[in-house]
């Protein structure tokens, strides 16, 4: 009996001391957090995270990036501290050494699993190691260059639909609506072997996927704190209860979301579907196909019935990854391209050179190779600017499931003049990262930073850029981010941009005439200032006369 009280006590000590050492060790990691510079929050309550996340947060999210250093304390609700990183150490730390420690919030994994299914982004661990094993091959540099004749055609009749339409003289045109339609035929012809918009008429081909997918993400944005509560509201009830409850729920932008899942994945199933009849059907069949075979679903299904049994992937996953494709494919690269024309309509001077590069190349005609279009120094230098200085996509949190430090490229000057050589981060802390912030940090590019320069890539980066070891997967940027959880089609998007880009300024002018504001969303999108909430952005366009 003695012997088993003196165990108890014992083990009661072990326990006070282990609780009281935890409790110190949060401590210290709350003071250093609460001692970080950042901007002030009008609301306990409320905080200002939100400012970040919302539409209209453009303004704020550069105050953050450019005002407080590489580290930036932010204000969740009730009082909770948000992190936003953008020191090139740190975020190594996040993205590389321990990408496996920082991971997306719940609230986000969910979220990816309910609009698309069991996929890459909405995956951890091993299940997300099967998926990009099987996925990796089909965005390589060898695949892309076999898909470029494809990009070609399709390009070349978005050029005859907008040459038809200002043959007569220059035009208004929404060229986010034309960058949108190529993109989603891109992504149906090149990812899924099916054509989602001839691109033969003026009229836009009514297509329900293309109209689903261009409501999803301002009908997202419309519903965010609804989606940070998505871990509690999934585990009430059996599903049928959930979808019942989603069915008769009295919001619009919910609804919304609810039929653009539903008209992806009925659609996502069809196109599977065909492949797989055709695919078993042999060679002829595949042939008739949009693709012929060499989209990348229709490589996936081959590779993934080769598989091991340890490395297949079952049916349902593969078609989360066409609704994935496809929607990760649209938006971000169209959005991009629209920026991009903006820019040059803005830098005439930019654009007349790159058009100069262009017609003596000859990659508007599509007699150019993929390697030689991927070194055209101007184009190239155009498309790395832009995503350096405005990447399309801002809104990316990491979360560490233990306690964890991050160590620090420079120090942090604190509140209270305290030197912060790394910061301890508590497990579940929410940690921002610092995309624009790192892309545009003076003390690596220089005091004009925040200029777009396309020329600064046709020299070489500033020493500072590649000692700082920046773990993005793409040219010292981390618009892509990096590491096992970097996108996986930035060759796609890359590609894209510049067989666009090397046809239509081949062929057009562009200038800008009215005020455009971007907004913050998944992937920013534009709009035309005092023009209601339409995502658009028009210029005058015209046919280019040498």
């Amino acid at each position: 009996m003695a012997t088993l009280i003196v165990l108890l006590y014992g083990l009661l000590a072990f326990g006070t001391v282990w609780l009281v050492r935890r409790q110190s060790k949060n401590h210290d990691a709350h003071r250093v957090m609460r001692n970080i510079p950042g901007p002030p929050s009008r609301s306990w309550m409320k905080g200002n995270i939100m400012q970040y996340f919302t539409r209209h947060g453009r303004a704020f999210q550069r105050d953050v990036a450019l005002n407080y250093g590489p580290v930036v304390r932010l204000q969740g609700p009730l009082g909770r501290k948000i992190l936003y990183v953008s020191d090139p150490k740190a975020l190594h730390t996040i993205i590389i050494k321990e990408e496996n420690v920082f991971e997306e919030p719940e609230s986000t994994l969910i979220t990816f699993n309910l609009l698309f299914g069991d996929c890459l982004v909405g995956s951890l661990g091993e299940n997300h190691r099967r998926q990009r094993k099987l996925l990796n091959p089909v965005f390589s540099v060898n695949h892309m260059r076999h898909m470029l004749p494809m990009f070609y055609n399709v390009i070349f009749k978005l050029r005859e639909v907008v040459m038809a339409k200002v043959r007569g003289g220059e035009k208004e045109i929404d060229v986010l609506e034309w960058t949108g339609r190529a993109a989603l035929e891109l992504i149906g012809q090149g990812g899924l072997g099916y054509s989602f918009d001839p691109l033969v008429s003026d009229k836009e081909a009514r297509n329900e996927y293309g109209d689903a997918l261009k409501a999803m993400l301002p009908a997202l944005m419309n519903i965010e704190s609804l989606r940070q509560i998505l871990p509690h509201l999934v585990k009430m009830g059996p599903k049928w209860f959930r979808r019942l409850a989603t069915d008769i729920f009295p919001n619009a932008h919910v609804q919304t979301v609810k039929h653009v899942v539903d008209t992806m994945s009925k659609r996502s199933q069809e196109i599977f579907h065909e492949k797989k009849a055709a695919l078993k059907s042999g060679d002829e069949a595949v042939l008739r196909q949009v693709g012929e075979g060499k989209d990348i679903m229709s490589i996936l299904l081959r590779a993934n019935t080769a598989a091991s049994d340890a490395d297949k992937l079952p049916e349902s996953q593969m078609v989360a990854q066409m609704s994935l494709l496809v929607f990760a494919a649209t938006d971000t690269t169209s959005n991009t391209l629209a920026h991009i024309l903006q820019l040059l309509a803005e830098h005439s001077n930019v654009q007349s050179k790159l058009r100069e590069e262009l017609l003596q190349s000859g990659a508007g005609t599509g007699n150019t190779s993929y390697d030689e279009l991927m070194k055209l120094p101007l184009l190239d230098a155009v498309c790395r600017e832009t995503l350096r200085v405005h990447p399309p996509a801002t809104l990316l949190v990491r979360v560490p499931r233990k306690d964890s430090i991050l160590p620090l490229s420079e120090p942090v000057i604190g509140l209270d003049g305290t030197i912060i050589k790394d910061v301890p981060v508590p497990e579940g802390t929410e940690i921002v990262i610092g995309v624009f912030g790192s892309n545009v940090n003076k003390s690596l590019w220089g005091e004009d930073a925040l200029e777009w320069k396309p020329e600064r890539w046709l020299s070489p980066l500033p020493r500072a850029v590649n000692d700082a070891s920046i773990p993005g997967v793409y040219s010292n940027l981390m618009t892509f981010l990096g590491g096992k959880r970097a996108c996986i089609g930035f060759k796609f998007s890359e590609m894209e941009m510049k067989v666009v880009l090397a046809v239509m300024v081949s062929n057009f002018v562009f200038e800008l005439e009215k005020e455009i504001e971007w907004n913050v969303a998944g992937v920013d999108y534009p709009t035309v200032v005092w023009d209601g909430d339409r995502p658009q952005l028009p210029l005058k366009v015209r046919v280019y006369k040498s």
